[in-house]
């Protein structure tokens, strides 16, 4: 059962619906029914008849705004999703953050979409927006549920552990046990607070959000969701086979040093780029990996040339991603060959 559309906290143009979920847990839909405004660039001049979902990171939440603007000019609907234990669906008593699976995400996607409209076969496409841990929960997601999405475009997504592959498999094992035997008992902290400085408008960057949603250093990490993720990313490493165009978007590189420097300013500080770069290889046959100079680890929170940009690549990439160009008369002129 789900809740009405009601006003959302990002102000005008913007609501939420709760979406009750099995257990007693809840997700929460957004959706943008703004104005339309040509202060974003558009998909080429194209009208865009489809539905957009994004899905935010770890310790996070949707309050990006001018995504769901710049979807909007295009033609599309956007809506965006706050999982269960995260943002707007925290409920007192419940751990931030908390998942065994990322599989356990299905009910909320599955929620979301009927919310949206699509419980049956659509005919507008759907493009899966995900940043980071949301990019890999939607890459296994559309791994299983093939057909279901028309686009998959990762912002920055956390396919590989920072110490890469190898030392993901050495800590597997342990972390496994542990998230058996103790799931909630806290590891070490690994935000400093680096990425928040980045990016808050209190300090190097210029972003408002929630403190509550979003913590400066972060959720505290457990074995139970860190397991998820290794789970997820060893599935990943096993190649997934994702049937629709899948589009990375990363920075250029890496700041991943203990202590603050302004090179924090022009790179992920959260992620190994060159590492998810070679494992969205695994995705699908075909993977459009796309760097962007000096980028943050959420693209759209980077200084504004950098996301325009990113916009802009987004709409070059999209249409021919949905609707190829002379798909059929290359397959004329190449039969029998």
């Amino acid at each position: 059962m789900t809740g009405s559309w009601v006003a959302d906290i990002l102000g005008d143009g913007f609501e939420q619906q709760t979406l009750e979920l099995d257990g007693g847990a809840v997700a929460t839909l957004v959706r943008y029914v703004g104005a339309t405004s040509h202060a974003q660039p558009d998909l080429d001049g194209r009208s865009l008849d489809a539905d957009v979902l994004y899905v935010h990171g770890w310790s996070d939440y949707f309050f990006q705004r001018h995504v769901a603007e710049f979807w909007h000019n295009a033609g599309a609907r956007f809506f965006a999703l706050d999982l269960h234990n995260y943002g707007r669906s925290l409920r007192p008593g419940l751990v931030p953050g908390f998942v065994t699976n990322l599989a356990d995400y299905d009910a909320d996607i599955g929620a979301a979409l009927e919310a949206m409209g699509r419980s049956g076969n659509s005919e507008r496409p759907l493009i899966l927006l995900g940043h980071s841990t949301g990019g890999l929960t939607l890459s296994l997601w559309a791994h299983r549920h093939p057909g279901a999405a028309s686009a998959l475009i990762l912002n920055s997504p956390w396919l590989e552990f920072q110490a890469t592959e190898l030392g993901r498999r050495a800590i597997a094992p342990l972390l496994g046990l542990h998230a058996r035997l103790h799931p909630l008992t806290p590891l070490p902290p690994v935000d400093l607070g680096i990425y928040t400085r980045a990016v808050s408008a209190a300090l190097d960057g210029e972003w408002d959000y929630n403190l509550e949603w979003r913590p400066d250093r972060g959720f505290p990490l457990t074995p139970a969701f860190l397991d998820a993720v290794f789970r997820g990313q060893a599935t990943v490493a096993a190649g997934l086979g994702i049937d629709v165009p899948v589009l990375v978007m990363l920075s250029d590189k890496s700041y991943l040093q203990p202590k603050w420097s302004a090179d924090a300013l022009t790179a992920d500080v959260a992620l190994n780029v060159d590492a998810v770069a070679h494992r969205s290889l695994s995705l699908a046959d075909t993977v459009t990996i796309s760097r962007l100079p000096n980028a943050l680890h959420d693209i759209f929170l980077s200084p504004e040339p950098i996301r325009r940009e990113a916009f802009a690549r987004i709409g070059r990439w999209l249409p021919a991603a949905l609707q190829p160009s002379g798909a059929g008369a290359w397959e004329a002129r190449t039969a029998g060959s």
